[in-house]
């Protein structure tokens, strides 16, 4: 009986791992991504000198990891963990938002909205290209300075 019961709770157990997995496995954002700076646009300016994203399936949902280095040489890292469905989660290292709310809108599109202090700040759109090689994050809105934001960002997979 003990042993059955520990077979079923580990079956249960890989179902769900591989559910969480298969599902985030859909998102093709999952994955590293490198700023392609030449191909992006930064208002205000200036873009920094390099960023990557990285964003991992995990049991809590997706996890994002940023690292950046600004065009004054300064090192940023930051990142969130969110189930993409559109409710605040903690976001840590970044100067123009204290939670994200991320929503997946299909396999290749997700929305975010950046909030500070509760108040949406900036609004972003990611969208992966057809081939799964680019990622282009729109982003709009106000940031902390007051500054009005319009950021084309193009990643290439990694």
């Amino acid at each position: 009986m003990r042993k059955n019961l520990f077979v079923s709770a580990l079956a249960v157990t890989f179902v769900m791992m591989t559910s969480a997995t298969m599902a985030a496995a859909a998102d093709n954002w999952i994955g590293s991504w490198k700023l392609n700076v030449a191909k992006s646009k930064y208002s205000p300016g200036p873009a920094p000198k390099s960023q990557t994203l990285k964003f991992e399936a995990t049991p809590d949902g997706t996890k994002l990891s940023t690292e950046a280095i600004g065009a004054d040489g300064t090192a940023n890292k930051g990142g969130y963990t969110s189930k993409f469905d559109g409710k605040d989660a903690p976001w840590v290292g970044n100067p123009d938002a204290d939670t994200a709310a991320p929503k997946r809108i299909d396999a290749n599109n997700y929305e975010n909205a950046w909030k500070k202090g509760g108040k949406v700040t900036i609004t972003a759109k990611g969208a992966v290209s057809a081939d799964g090689k680019t990622l282009t994050v729109t982003q709009s809105g106000k940031n902390v300075k007051g500054d009005t934001v319009n950021i084309v960002a193009v990643y290439d997979k990694q």
